[in-house]
C-alpha cells in the first residue's frame, strides 16, 4: 500500500516533555495497550482485518503487528508508519517525532484512509462522522504523553 496515496483524514499533535527516545517508547507502549488486547483481536477478526494478532519485535520495528495494523516503516525516535485494511477501509497511521526545544518533543499523528463502496461510507460515518476517531486519537496522544513523561 502507498500511504501517501490514501486520502488525508486528519492530524493530531501533542508536545511531550520528554526526549524523542522516551516518546518513541511511549508510542510503542500505547499501541500495545490500545490495540493488542483480546477485545481488539476479536474486533479485528470480525471486520476482516489483515492483521489480527500481536507479533514481531518490541520495541516496534518494520513487520511488528497489533490487531488492525502492521508497521511498514520504523525509524526509532523519528517516524513510525502503521498500515492496515479490512473489508470497509484501507488506512494508515503515521507518527512523526520532531524536536520542540530542550527535553521536549512534538508528536504528530496523521491518519489517512479510504472507505470504498456503500459499506465503507457507512463505516466512515460510524468512525469519523461520530468523532469517535478524534476522541480515540486524543486519548492515544494523552497516553503517550503520560507514559513518556513518567
Amino acid at each position: 500500500m502507498q500511504t501517501a496515496s490514501l486520502p488525508y483524514v486528519d492530524e493530531h499533535t501533542a508536545v511531550v516533555s520528554a526526549d524523542a527516545d522516551a516518546v518513541w517508547r511511549g508510542v510503542g507502549e500505547t499501541l500495545d495497550r490500545s490495540f493488542a488486547g483480546s477485545a481488539m483481536a476479536r474486533y479485528a477478526r470480525l471486520i476482516g482485518a489483515s492483521e489480527t494478532t500481536k507479533s514481531g519485535p518490541r520495541p516496534f520495528a518494520e513487520s511488528s503487528t497489533v490487531p488492525g495494523f502492521r508497521v511498514t516503516r520504523a525509524v526509532p525516535g523519528r517516524e513510525m508508519v502503521l498500515e492496515g485494511r479490512h473489508r470497509f477501509s484501507t488506512y494508515a497511521l503515521t507518527f512523526r517525532l520532531e524536536p520542540a526545544g530542550p527535553g521536549r518533543t512534538l508528536l504528530r499523528a496523521e491518519t489517512r484512509a479510504a472507505f470504498p463502496g456503500l459499506a465503507g461510507g457507512v463505516y466512515r460515518g460510524l468512525v469519523i462522522g461520530t468523532r469517535g476517531h478524534v476522541l480515540g486519537m486524543r486519548r492515544m496522544l494523552a497516553s503517550v504523553r503520560r507514559l513518556s513523561e513518567r
